[in-house]
């Protein structure tokens, strides 16, 4: 930061140098060429502040400094792994291997064990932490308000953290990456993909904040498409089958947001939902790709490098994590399961595009 200073300065000086030449001169050619310079020197005082955050990775890495992250994970599924792929990768190759040490753990779908994980990372006074999904994020920040907290996967800060008229930056010590692809453009997936489903399920875990959050969104915005709308919850991943039972029975289709106890679950509620023939739109493409027809979906291991980026910049101390707003992934797809579809007589209109499963 001092050296930054230090070129700013020079920059201005040399602004200063070229502007009193400038009214020395009757030439406007003089005065071209003093203002020509100004530019030069405030463009070379930007590039130096641009690479900053570079140069402070770089100097770190060079210096043999190292840190220690912690990494709290809610529940391993596809979705979730891909993020914290991402966030080391990244971190890895800005800062080299070996000069951040990971500790990750997986709290098995039980916020108690986040509380446990986290509160183990306080006590061993860890340089970041990672708290992946909300329930982590919940965790993390009651455990310290002093230790970085960056959430990734997580679909609403507001709702997550219990603030009231979010603004994007949650300030203090917490600061992230959002998951949340536009639920409206999810809810109406239903007309697009299946105009005759007149009586939708809306399927998630009540202990999941965002997942009420996302269902509160989608519901009103099916009501007032002139859908008939009903929830059904389950506590935990032993409610899920007879749950999705109910409402299979009940419904011409189903919607589950970007639920974490649901995506760990997709087999139990596709072996529901398949032979019932009710086709699922998913918040996610790691729920679709088990149990769903379609969705409007992110790319979780690119948000996870968002977020190791954003680590990278407090870690070397280019960026306070305090006035870090939450950025979010800006392409979401939409996305579809040709076989599923293709089962259910599904017509998928253009702007879809056929899944395909990794190897």
């Amino acid at each position: 930061m001092k050296n930054l200073k230090k070129y700013l300065a020079i920059g201005m000086s040399a602004v200063m140098m070229m502007s009193l030449a400038a009214c020395g001169s009757s030439s406007t050619d003089a005065a071209t060429a003093a203002t020509s310079a100004a530019a030069e020197a405030t463009e070379a005082a930007a590039d130096t502040a641009t690479s900053a955050a570079a140069d402070a990775a770089a100097t770190s890495s060079a210096d043999g400094k190292t840190y220690t992250v912690g990494i709290c994970q809610l529940v391993q599924h596809v979705a979730l792994d891909a993020a914290t792929q991402g966030f080391i990768d990244e971190i890895n190759t800005e800062l080299g291997e070996g000069t951040v040490t990971f500790d990750s753990q997986n709290a098995a779908g039980d916020s108690a064990t986040c509380t446990t994980i986290v509160n183990g990372f306080v006590s061993e006074g860890v340089d970041l932490i990672l708290a992946n999904a909300t329930p982590s994020l919940q965790a993390a920040a009651a455990a310290t308000a002093d230790i970085p907290i960056l959430g990734t996967a997580i679909t609403e800060y507001g709702t997550a953290l219990s603030i009231d008229d979010f603004n994007g930056t949650v300030g203090g010590n917490i600061s992230g990456t959002s998951d949340l692809a536009p639920l409206d453009q999810q809810a109406a997936m239903f007309a697009e993909l299946l105009p005759n489903a007149k009586k939708i399920g809306i399927l998630y875990c009540s202990a999941e904040a965002n997942s009420v959050y996302q269902s509160e969104v989608v519901k009103k915005a099916l009501e007032d498409a002139g859908d008939t709308v009903t929830v059904y919850t389950f506590s935990d991943s032993n409610d899920v089958a007879s749950v999705t039972q109910t409402a299979c029975n009940e419904n011409d289709a189903l919607y589950i947001p970007t639920d974490n106890t649901a995506a760990s679950c997709t087999e139990a509620i596709n072996n529901v939902a398949d032979p019932a023939g009710i086709p699922i739109i998913a918040g996610e493409e790691g729920i679709m790709s088990g149990c769903g027809v379609a969705a409007l979906t992110i790319d979780y291991y690119e948000l996870g490098k968002t977020t190791g980026a954003m680590a990278v910049k407090i870690l070397t101390g280019a960026s306070d994590v305090s006035t870090m707003p939450i950025e979010y992934y800006q392409n979401p797809v939409k996305e579809y399961v040709e076989d599923r579809c293709t089962k259910l007589g599904i017509t998928v209109p253009d702007g879809y595009t056929a899944y395909v499963a990794e190897e």
